[in-house]
């Protein structure tokens, strides 16, 4: 894998194969389908100190913010109205939102819209934590590898240990949550070895979701003076996400946006098939900056929607609004119908 990865660095043939392989290997599984997800970020505060990230504890020119429950569930109503059957659930490890607090907010929203899914993507927890957001009735859970690489993570990650990032996840998946890992691609020092451990390690876990983004850096964090990641890398390790996990579900995300403007549509046609459009209100958007220049941040949640129905379209692709569950979990429900 790592001699494949040096290769395509250099051979724009080989490169424009893997994209055709990938595309195809995502159209067998899912179609033109891309599912549109209703992104909340709902908390800016994080006890963590990850080296990259603008939301790092030890930035202090952040400008914190936190979204009250009533405040998430209006989110929820919005989108609901705008036609989104999931929502994810986003912060930084904001302790405030206890277990309790958690578990209520997802019964609630359940109870509002029972026919919606409920992602989290709210950092580590312990076991009991994560079992009783599973019995309240989250359904998936996003939880970012990073890197594989342990030395690399140890260098990026002051507060974590790579050990934990992996315990979590198999705690997850043991659960039953459908999980979501995933790494950054471009982070300073990273080798073509270091990426070829990520996708052995996608490969081990199998999770239903697997997340990619270039490193883009932060002036307010230790990598602000590093160089941003390649965009035809991340879309290559995209398309060897879709290839060593076909049956994953693969977002094409906004950092991918960030970087290029045609970024999310060469995602989608290198084996992606989400788009996350950001439903939390117009004023915090910004406020919830992991890196720097997001685009979208002034666009009604009703603008976004189109702009992204427009451009799916545009890249030869359909929208799908249903749960968009991943194909191990339609499979499993389909043989609970038969039996």
């Amino acid at each position: 894998m790592t001699e494949l990865l040096t290769r395509l660095d250099s051979e724009p043939t080989l490169r424009a194969q893997l994209r055709q392989l990938a595309a195809r290997t995502k159209l067998e599984r899912y179609g033109k389908g891309v599912f549109l997800r209703g992104l909340i970020e709902f908390s800016s505060i994080c006890r963590q100190d990850c080296m990259y990230c603008g939301l790092r504890a030890s930035n202090k020119q952040a400008d914190r913010y936190r979204l009250k429950p009533e405040e998430i569930l209006a989110c929820c109503a919005e989108g609901y109205e705008l036609g989104y059957r999931t929502f994810v659930l986003q912060s930084g490890e904001d302790y405030w939102f206890t277990t309790a607090r958690l578990t209520k907010l997802i019964r609630e929203i359940k109870s509002r819209f029972a026919d919606v899914a409920v992602t989290l993507s709210i950092g580590e927890r312990d076991d009991e934590t994560y079992e009783r957001l599973y019995e309240a009735g989250a359904d998936r859970f996003l939880l970012r590898h990073e890197t594989a690489s342990p030395s690399l993570y140890a260098k990026l990650h002051p507060t974590m240990t790579i050990e934990s990032r992996r315990s979590r996840l198999q705690a997850l998946q043991r659960i039953g949550f459908q999980i979501g890992a995933g790494c950054m691609v471009g982070l300073p020092g990273q080798t073509n070895s270091e990426l070829a451990d990520d996708l052995v390690y996608l490969h081990s876990l199998s999770p239903d979701m697997i997340g990619i983004g270039p490193f883009l850096p932060h002036s307010n964090t230790p990598l602000r003076d590093a160089s941003q990641g390649s965009m035809e890398k991340a879309l290559d390790i995209i398309s060897l996400s879709r290839l060593v996990v076909p049956d994953a579900l693969i977002p094409a995300s906004t950092a991918m946006g960030t970087i290029h403007p045609q970024g999310r549509e060469k995602a989608l046609q290198a084996g992606a098939n989400v788009v996350m459009p950001n439903l939390s209100p117009l004023a915090v958007r910004p406020k919830y900056a992991i890196y720097e220049n997001k685009i979208c941040l002034g666009d009604e949640s009703a603008q976004c929607r189109h702009c992204l129905e427009l451009r799916i379209r545009g890249a030869g692709f359909e929208v799908d609004m249903g749960r968009g569950d991943s194909l191990r979990v339609q499979r499993q429900l389909l043989r609970q119908e038969t039996l």
